[in-house]
């Protein structure tokens, strides 16, 4: 994760870990195939389980969507005029959100990536 910017999770146990995931300088951020491509490295990196990715190209630039997982879900919006690109992971189990960092630094080819981070479901 080299030059992200990381906010550790909360240290209490809960249900998942849940990542916001910033990317800026970001090349590619208009190419629906290579925002798919980036999503499925994702998944696979992370060790979660695909259930299905639904994405949607705007006119004239722009890509949403997400992976949904049998962990739950990594989600994407693009702004390719800005460079930036908004994802969240949130996976429970076995899955390592942390994972997804890294794959989409490189898939859009920037370092400028920012991390904050969750524990969701937090339980005594």
């Amino acid at each position: 994760m080299d030059g992200a910017d990381i906010t550790p999770a909360p240290t209490a146990k809960g249900l998942g870990t849940h990542l916001i995931i910033d990317v800026s300088g970001g090349q590619g951020l208009d190419d629906k195939r290579r925002v798919e491509t980036a999503l499925r490295d994702a998944v696979a990196a992370s060790g979660a389980t695909l259930l299905g990715i639904h994405l949607h190209q705007f006119a004239p630039q722009g890509v949403t969507g997400v992976a949904m997982l049998a962990e739950s879900h990594i989600s994407v919006h693009t702004w390719p005029e800005l460079g930036f690109a908004a994802f969240d992971a949130f996976m429970c189990g076995k899955a390592d959100p942390w994972a997804v960092v890294d794959v989409l630094s490189k898939a859009f080819e920037t370092t400028d990536v920012q991390v904050r981070a969750f524990s969701r479901g937090d339980r005594a």
